[in-house]
């Protein structure tokens, strides 16, 4: 990762889908396949399962789509009425089958398996002080770090406690589904940066990283799972426990969720992603409209805030140009530019009777390293566009995140070193305007300080070395003397 800065990365950070289920007696396979088809926009590299039948954890993770990479054979294995699973892309890691998920390991105190999105900021030192413990590692991932530090702590503690003494030893991103022999839980880090909520079903609980996956079930929405709160499902599947470990004055929700990552259908923090994309259309109009024949989304993340802009301007049409071929993958997430640059063209193609003669506002979720930006302007241009003006609903990418979305080198971010208009120039769009910070955190109806911003401002909510923080944080102390001791 080269981002100009020192970072202690922890290796291949975990970008993904998280799910866990407890049923009183159905099987927990099926309905956790279901969910992670309901997270695949979340990961496409590798999809996993473990499970537990009350006397073993049985496992099975493979690379690929979760189609793919799982037979009726396969799900059939996965015995007992309690599992997690975990859909994964790569950033930093790579194609690394080493870091697929979930991680499952088995020690003294019985079986362990965790599910991890999200990505730690001291996995290296953690990793260290293990080693030297005698921990062996079989990842450079920070999950089996997590894993260890757990199971390490299971030795000497009962559940919560073990839990707890992690928490205050892991310093960064997480929501966690955890699976200690049959016991589900679930884990959300004290700031709340990813998303994790709880969903009731007819004979058990999920735990899901989207509400997405539980309305796949035919589940309902209970609610999220709080900043720095353990949530432990029964194992009769007639309720959870809820034990808040850590409480902290501000959270750190990720705004990016709402702006691209996270599917439309889904609620997160108590707002529905679709709504919050419109109304970040609407203040989109206000702050920077634009008068042209029509605006048209950059499907499919565009379309909810073109619908909200098309809707403040009380006039202007709304219009699809640009027609999905849905057998493309999510650009954003494939793994080489080279790859993110070919997949463009073949995934989308401009409706010419929108476009050829007219004006057009062009509305997309954002611009990270303007290879698309470019591509669609140019491509609406030789369909006969007179004007195209790109409105984007966030602020300028201009650093890296380091809790959980693909964008890890300055090096890459086409706002890191140039001004608007000189990203105008480059993609040569005929204006190009951002959202404001300020109207992102008004429109998702927070403050500033509960929001991670660091992506748009360079500075974080978390103690991240060489890069400045927004706030007062501290890294948890890591030392000998907080491990248990050796049995």
């Amino acid at each position: 990762m080269d981002t100009g800065r020192t970072f202690d990365a922890g290796g291949p950070t975990e970008k993904c889908g998280v799910v866990g289920v407890s049923f009183a007696e159905r099987g927990a396979a099926l309905p956790l396949y279901y969910s992670l088809y309901a997270l695949q926009h979340r990961g496409q590299e590798s999809a996993g399962i473990v499970t537990h039948d009350g006397f073993q954890q049985h496992g099975h993770v493979e690379r690929g789509l979760v189609g793919d990479a799982f037979s009726q054979e396969d799900l059939d294995a996965l015995n007992g009425s309690a599992g997690i699973g975990h859909v994964r892309y790569p950033t930093s890691g790579g194609l690394d089958r080493s870091c697929a998920q979930p991680f499952s390991v088995s020690f003294k105190s019985g079986s362990l398996g965790l599910s991890h999105n999200g990505n730690l900021v001291n996995a290296d030192e953690l990793r260290e002080e293990l080693e030297n413990l005698g921990h062996a590692f079989t990842s450079d991932g920070d999950t089996e770090v997590i894993a260890h530090d757990l199971a390490r702590n299971l030795l000497e503690e009962d559940l919560i406690r073990a839990v707890k003494r992690t928490m205050g030893r892991v310093h960064g991103s997480y929501s966690l589904t955890i699976m200690h022999d049959e016991t589900v839980l679930g884990v959300r880090d004290p700031e709340g940066n990813r998303p994790l909520c709880i969903g009731k079903l007819e004979d058990g609980y999920v735990l899901a990283s989207e509400s997405a996956a539980i309305d796949t079930l035919d589940g309902e929405l209970v609610r999220d799972v709080r900043p720095g709160e353990l949530v432990v499902l029964h194992e009769d599947g007639e309720g959870f426990d809820s034990h808040r470990l850590v409480d902290r004055e501000n959270t750190a929700h990720c705004f990016f969720e709402h702006v691209y990552f996270a599917r439309p259908d889904s609620v997160i923090d108590g707002t529905l992603v679709y709504e919050a994309r419109r109304e970040l259309g609407r203040r989109l109009w206000e702050e920077s409209s634009v008068d042209t024949d029509v605006v048209m989304p950059v499907p499919d993340s565009g379309r909810a805030f073109a619908s909200g802009y098309a809707e403040a301007s009380e006039g202007v049409e709304f219009a699809e140009g640009l027609m999905k071929n849905r057998y493309v993958g999510r650009t954003f997430i494939m793994p080489t530019q080279d790859e993110r640059e070919r997949a463009v063209r073949l995934k989308l193609n401009p409706i010419k009777s929108t476009v050829e003669g007219r004006t057009v506002t062009l509305i997309d979720d954002s611009i990270v390293r303007g290879t698309t930006s470019n591509q669609l302007v140019a491509l609406l241009r030789e369909a006969g566009a007179e004007e195209v003006h790109m409105r984007i609903g966030a602020p300028q990418i201009v650093a890296p995140c380091y809790m959980g979305i693909d964008m890890a080198s300055r090096e890459e971010l086409i706002a890191a070193d140039r001004s608007t208009e000189e990203i105008r120039e480059e993609i040569g769009a005929d204006s190009l305007a951002y959202l404001s910070v300020d109207a992102v955190a008004d429109a998702l109806g927070e403050v500033r300080e509960d929001l991670c911003l660091g992506c748009v401002t360079g500075e974080y909510p978390y103690d991240i070395e060489g890069e400045a923080s927004d706030r007062e944080v501290e890294r948890p102390s890591i030392s000998e003397s907080s491990l248990p001791a050796d049995d």
